[in-house]
């Protein structure tokens, strides 16, 4: 079992959550704050850019794993996998630079996101119709 499309894009992944998570890091350590959020505008932006990416991430990838682990097609798996990665990048970018509040960045990553959530379960099912589902 190899997964290389899914692979990259897990990798780039869990460099953009280390850096989010240095983000949070950098905010505890300023307020000395092991738990929770301060008033700090900026400090919350940090914790839910990272809590989001934590939140949508582990599934478009599962996703894009068990597609590629099925047979979808590497072209597929990869142009889904961009949408995923260009999306969750921009969500985090737009939720710290627009420090929570609305960012055109942090939609139109939202909107990646869901789309390649989406394209990756409509691959599934219909990958799994292509197998199980004819009769006869």
């Amino acid at each position: 079992m190899i997964l290389p499309v899914t692979g990259v894009f897990a990798a780039v992944i869990g460099i953009l959550l280390l850096v989010l998570s240095v983000q949070v890091v950098k905010f505890r350590l300023k307020y000395r704050k092991g738990l929770g959020v301060t008033d700090d505008q900026d400090f919350e932006a940090a914790v839910r850019a990272h809590a989001n990416l934590v939140e949508y991430a582990p599934i478009g990838l599962i996703m894009l794993a068990i597609a590629e682990l099925n047979g979808v097609a590497s072209g597929l798996i990869y142009w889904t996998g961009m949408a995923l990665v260009v999306g969750r990048i921009l969500h985090a970018f737009g939720m710290i630079k627009g420090r929570g509040g609305p960012h055109k960045a942090r939609m139109i990553g939202i909107l990646l996101t869901w789309l390649a959530i989406l394209v990756a379960a409509l691959l599934l099912l219909w990958n799994v119709w292509q197998v199980y589902g004819r009769v006869g």
